[in-house]
């Protein structure tokens, strides 16, 4: 997920996205453990897109970058 998506969205939509994203994420590393998931550099993938999310939502909490969605 690219962060000029995150930025576009509102705070409700970023909360709902970042806990299907923690189930994912949650979901690809036990795949990953276990060894039955081939495409382990989704984990990675997963932890950024969470990070960006958070980023953005705090930044939106400190009134650092706009208070608003687009």
């Amino acid at each position: 997920m690219k962060i000029e998506d995150i930025r576009a969205k509102t705070d409700s939509e970023l909360e709902f996205d970042m806990t299907n994203l923690k189930k994912e994420l949650f979901d690809a590393r036990f795949r990953a453990s276990m060894g039955t998931d081939a495409n382990t550099g989704r984990v990675r993938d997963l932890r950024r897109s969470v990070a960006r999310i958070q980023t953005v939502l705090h930044e939106r909490a400190l009134g650092v970058r706009g208070a608003a969605a687009k």
